[in-house]
């Protein structure tokens, strides 16, 4: 157990769910565009057009980039190495997380609890998995299904106690 590569229910919604239906998170690579938002909840995560980012809780700001006024056709980019960026129109980064490192899969989830987290690439593995073994695999599912039916494949004495914690793979 204590060597599983873990994501949070949201990532695990995130992933599974058609992309109109998972709209709480950005993809490695993705992008919001001027007026674009996340979503969840009474929560709103925008790319304004003043080129502030700011997360909304039933409409008061919460946090924001203090961006506002540094560029025009701002965008916000979730790197594929980890760093999520403010960008203005002459792609000059404004703001960043400072989160880079190496390339990989990268998410960013707006959570039900209206923390907006990044998720990514496990940085350490002991390498000692065996052929044919399904590890310790929380939820798994085939991606071309569409009828989504995970399933719980981890032995009844090995099921963590915090059900938060949750790991997707495809097969």
């Amino acid at each position: 157990m204590a060597a599983l590569v873990m994501l949070s229910a949201a990532v695990f919604l995130g992933l599974l769910l058609p992309s109109s239906m998972a709209d709480n998170v950005l993809d490695g690579g993705g992008t919001l565009y001027t007026g674009q938002s996340l979503t969840q909840g009474d929560y709103t995560f925008i790319m304004q057009s003043d080129c502030n980012l700011v997360l909304y809780d039933k409409g008061r700001a919460v946090w924001a980039s203090k961006t506002n006024g540094q560029g025009r056709n701002c965008v916000l980019r979730m790197q594929t190495d980890g760093n999520l960026v403010v960008y203005d129109g002459s792609n000059r980064p404004v703001w960043a997380s400072n989160t880079g490192g190496s390339r990989g899969y990268y998410i960013l989830v707006l959570q039900r609890d209206r923390n907006v987290v990044i998720y990514g690439c496990p940085r350490w593995a002991s390498g000692t998995n065996t052929a044919d073994s399904e590890g310790v695999v929380i939820v798994k599912s085939d991606w071309n299904d569409t009828s989504f039916n995970p399933q719980v494949v981890v032995p009844a004495a090995d099921e963590p106690s915090n059900r938060k914690i949750a790991m997707v793979t495809n097969n």
